[in-house]
């Protein structure tokens, strides 16, 4: 089974409304961009993090438009963190390929909300842009940069519940 068919499959099974189109692969945002379709979704990027120590990891959430500064993003998911009694963040860098296949089963350019259906341990912890709440629906790579799912955020709210992670809306930009 696909990478693709894993999260449709998943959303069907736990009746999690969606649609689905595919377009040639767009690895990164300015590659995807050329193949969205105008559906009114917020895009998101999606970015996979591991801590100083390698213990902790993080997939942070947010419209495709912003970038995010790396200092201020460490400041504001250490806030948040020790503000709920969790460990701090600490120094953040970008986890490797390997950590990446190895926590979300997925590679570079792949990377969604989606990869935590992998996550069986529920260790990475979502973090997601507090203005992503204010979108009717959302749309990410269904694990595979040649498709697009898009997903109301009722919808996408349900599907965070059934895989189990943690996860938390705050400001990042």
């Amino acid at each position: 089974m696909t990478r693709e068919e894993t999260v449709l499959n998943y959303l069907r099974e736990h009746d999690i409304p969606f649609e689905v189109y595919n377009h040639p692969e767009g690895k990164t945002i300015e590659e995807a961009k050329r193949w969205w379709r105008d559906d009114g979704s917020v895009h998101c990027k999606n970015l996979f993090f591991r801590n100083h120590k390698g213990n902790r990891h993080y997939l942070v959430s947010f419209h495709c438009d912003h970038d995010l500064d790396i200092h201020d993003l460490e400041h504001r998911l250490k806030e948040s963190l020790v503000a709920r009694g969790l460990p701090s963040c600490g120094k953040l860098s970008f986890a490797s390929p390997e950590r990446m296949a190895r926590y979300l089963g997925l590679e570079p350019g792949s990377v969604s909300p989606f990869g935590l259906i992998n996550d069986t341990s529920s260790h990475v912890h979502l973090f997601l842009d507090e203005n992503l709440l204010h979108a009717t629906t959302l749309s990410f790579h269904p694990n595979d940069c040649r498709g697009t799912v898009v997903i109301t955020l009722d919808a996408f709210l349900r599907y965070l519940s059934c895989v189990g992670n943690s996860y938390e809306f705050l400001p990042l930009y």
